[in-house]
């Protein structure tokens, strides 16, 4: 089986605690292998199989900030 990759645009992320809340939680997803916060582009790239975006959404939700699909 193949990995995924999903890109999501997160505004508002702006210093390490942000990843680290932001890595934290995606990590946690079923599925969800590795996670790449990046604050200069404000973008989150997620690797897994079968990662339900719904789910990795939520998790962003929960670090306290909004998270579009790209």
């Amino acid at each position: 089986m193949t990995e995924d990759q999903i890109t999501y645009r997160v505004d508002g992320m702006s210093c390490n605690h942000c990843v680290v809340a932001v890595s934290g939680e995606v990590s946690r997803v079923t599925g969800v292998s590795s996670v790449d916060v990046d604050l200069e582009t404000k973008l989150v790239r997620v690797s897994g199989t079968s990662v339900d975006d719904a789910a990795v959404v939520a998790a962003i939700d929960e670090a306290g900030y909004d998270a579009v699909r790209s």
